[in-house]
C-alpha cells in the first residue's frame, strides 16, 4: 500500500482493520489474520506487525474471560494450575519472537498463517471431537501441552484458541462452555506476557496500535450487539479464503526475495 501507518489513510486502514478483527474473533475466531497482513501491507515489518497487532487486540480475550467467568466454578484450581505453564511458555515463545532475526521470521510467517487458517478451516470438526470426546485426567499431559501451545501463542498467537480447546479434550474433564471459561483466562495470561515482552523491545508503534486497539474496541461492541444475526459459519468460510490468499501472497513474496 503506498500509506504509512502513521498517514491519515493509513489509520483509517488499521481502524477498519481493527474492527473487522474483532468482529471475527467475536463470531468465528482468527482475527489476526485480517489485521496482521493489513499492517504488513503498510510497510511495518513482520517482527513489529505481529507485536503490535498483538498489542492491540489483547483487550478481546480480556472481555471474552470476563464473559465467561461464571462458567469456572469448580475449575478455579485447574487454571491456577495451569497458570505456570502458560506463563512459562508465553514467556519462551515471547523472548524466541524478538531473538529471531527479521529474515527469518519473515519466512516463517507464511506457515504460521497457514497453519492459523488451517486451524480455523477445521475448528468446526475440532469443536465437534471436543465435545464426544471422553475426557481423561491427567495433569502431567495438560502441564506439557498447555507449555506448548502457549510458546506458540507467545510467538503467533493466530488459531491459539482451537488448540488449546483441543489439548484441553485430552485432559480436562469439562463441558465446552467450562473449557472456553478456562481457555480464555489462559490467553489472557499469554497475551499480557508477550505485551510485556514486545513494549519492554521497543517493537510496538504505539500510534498504529492505539488506531488499530480503537477500531477492535468498537467492532468487538458491534459484534456483540449483532452476534445473532450474522452466520457464524459463513463468516469463518470467508476469513478461511482470506486466510489462504494472504497466506499465498506471503509465499510469493518470500519467493521474490
Amino acid at each position: 500500500m503506498p500509506f504509512s501507518p502513521d498517514s491519515p489513510v493509513g489509520l483509517a486502514l488499521l481502524f477498519i482493520a481493527g474492527a473487522l478483527a474483532a468482529a471475527v474473533n467475536a463470531f468465528a475466531g482468527g482475527g489476526t489474520l485480517v489485521s496482521f497482513p493489513v499492517l504488513i501491507g503498510l510497510g511495518v515489518g513482520e517482527l513489529q506487525a505481529n507485536a503490535t497487532n498483538s498489542v492491540a487486540l489483547w483487550p478481546g480475550s480480556l472481555s471474552s474471560a470476563f464473559g465467561y467467568r461464571d462458567r469456572l466454578g469448580e475449575f478455579k484450581s485447574r487454571l491456577t494450575a495451569l497458570i505456570p505453564p502458560t506463563l512459562a511458555g508465553a514467556l519462551a515463545g515471547s523472548l524466541l519472537l524478538v531473538a529471531t532475526p527479521a529474515d527469518l521470521f519473515k519466512a516463517v510467517v507464511p506457515w504460521l498463517i497457514l497453519t492459523a487458517t488451517l486451524l480455523l478451516a477445521f475448528q468446526p470438526q475440532v469443536r465437534a471431537w471436543v465435545a464426544g470426546t471422553k475426557h481423561g485426567q491427567s495433569p502431567m499431559l495438560g502441564l506439557l501441552l498447555q507449555f506448548a501451545i502457549s510458546v506458540y501463542g507467545g510467538y503467533f498467537g493466530a488459531g491459539m484458541g482451537i488448540m488449546m480447546l483441543a489439548a484441553m479434550a485430552l485432559y480436562l474433564d469439562a463441558d465446552i462452555h467450562q473449557m472456553n471459561a478456562v481457555k480464555n483466562w489462559l490467553a489472557v495470561v499469554i497475551n499480557v506476557v508477550a505485551m510485556g515482552i514486545f513494549v519492554w523491545k521497543g517493537l510496538v508503534l504505539w500510534i498504529p496500535c492505539l488506531s488499530l486497539a480503537a477500531g477492535a474496541v468498537l467492532g468487538g461492541f458491534v459484534s456483540a450487539r449483532a452476534s445473532q444475526k450474522v452466520p457464524a459459519d459463513s463468516l469463518r468460510r470467508l476469513v478461511v479464503v482470506y486466510g489462504l490468499l494472504m497466506a499465498g501472497v506471503f509465499f510469493w513474496r518470500l519467493a521474490q526475495q
